[in-house]
């Protein structure tokens, strides 16, 4: 090799080589600071993809989760307004099987039909004023949920029947009268609006079961969608450590190599004096 000037190719070899492990050692100090592997584009482009396309199934599936976890509370005012409404059709059985015996006078009927029709009144209250989130509870309607994992949807649809005294075919009936018949009559009707809510408390509470499922298979699923993006975005701690030694290391030692490469140039120096 010519013993030049005109380029210090050992100084451009150092300073090249010097470059490359101040990248790696800048490279894994942001590794260990932010414990993540892939912390740019550049550090791994494949798998940076994949990462993103995961964290977004899985903020998909967080919000399916508390969708499922609404709509179970949804379903939950409504089966606990039902049970207030069975409490009521309890009492209404009393009475209407008190008034349609013949020892009742018509007047104590017509006390004990005040009463039934105040219970009517509270049975239309419940059905008209229950609601959640501001939306009417007793509205006949069906409610999609939503669920998705970002790119399959897969939405359960719950429904709740309108809570009506007509709907439970209890509208018009009375316990007064001058004998037990009028009493009888609306004790039938009142024991079929128990079966009714009683049926649509078991429609509900399906509805809950399956919500409840799939929010716990969205939730199962979360965790192994987190794992799988946490081994590709992690950065390898003890790896990292070796290597910030190792890098260290080399830092220093181009460092003095390519000090040792540009005082070769002075000793040209001495060749002229």
């Amino acid at each position: 090799m010519p013993f030049g000037i005109l380029n210090n190719i050992s100084a451009l070899q150092a300073e090249g080589a010097l470059q490359s492990t101040q990248n790696s050692l800048s490279t894994t100090l942001q590794q260990l600071s932010t414990g993540m592997r892939i912390n740019s584009g550049s550090d791994d482009p494949a798998g940076l993809a994949i990462a993103n396309g995961l964290s977004a199934n899985i903020a998909a599936l967080n919000q399916s989760v508390q969708n499922a976890n609404d709509g179970v509370g949804n379903l939950q005012v409504a089966d606990g307004a039902l049970s207030q409404v069975t409490g009521l059709l309890n009492t209404a059985v009393t009475i209407a099987t008190e008034a349609s015996t013949g020892t009742v006078s018509s007047s104590q009927r017509t006390s004990l039909d005040a009463e039934y029709q105040q219970i009517l009144a509270e049975i239309t209250q419940i059905g008209t004023t229950t609601d959640y989130n501001g939306t009417a509870v007793f509205n006949g309607a069906t409610t999609s949920i939503y669920l998705t994992d970002g790119t399959n949807a897969s939405p359960i649809a719950t429904t709740i029947a309108a809570l009506t005294t007509t709907g439970l075919g209890l509208n018009g009936t009375s316990l007064a009268g001058t004998d037990g018949t009028a009493a009888q009559a609306a004790l039938t009707a009142i024991d079929a609006a128990v079966q009714t809510v009683a049926n649509d408390r078991g429609t509900i509470g399906a509805s809950v079961n399956r919500l409840q499922d799939a929010s716990s298979v969205m939730t199962t699923e979360v965790q192994n969608l987190t794992a799988a993006e946490n081994n590709i975005m992690a950065a390898d701690i003890p790896s990292a450590i070796t290597s910030l030694s190792n890098l260290s290391v080399l830092s220093q030692t181009g460092m003095a190599a390519l000090s040792q490469a540009n005082s070769q140039q002075q000793s040209i120096l001495k060749l002229l004096q």
